[in-house]
């Protein structure tokens, strides 16, 4: 399946991760991703499938999104609820409002 994300698009939402969302894809990339011992994750890339993370500078994990997403406002839901899901595997508490 092609991104239905432009290339703009997914650009915003990688600065948008990266600078304020850091902390929140480490915890994706521990619970979700299958590196509990990450110590940095940085959104590398989204599309229809799947969020990408660069960990600890050089190895890119994929998490899918658990739906195939088509559109921009999709993607903040989705990011939510992996989120959601990475601080309940973990048994973290989930920050407040995302």
């Amino acid at each position: 399946m092609s991104n239905p994300f432009t290339a703009d698009v997914v650009e915003a939402i990688k600065r948008h991760m990266n600078d304020d969302h850091a902390d929140d894809a480490l915890i994706i990339v521990r619970g979700l991703g299958g590196r509990p011992a990450a110590a940095s994750a940085f959104t590398s890339g989204v599309d229809a499938e799947a969020i990408e993370f660069v960990v600890d500078g050089d190895e890119r994990v994929r998490v899918p999104w658990g739906e195939t997403l088509t559109e921009r406002p999709q993607v903040r839901m989705a990011v939510v609820r992996l989120y959601r899901e990475a601080c309940e595997k973990l048994g973290i508490e989930p920050r407040g409002q995302h």
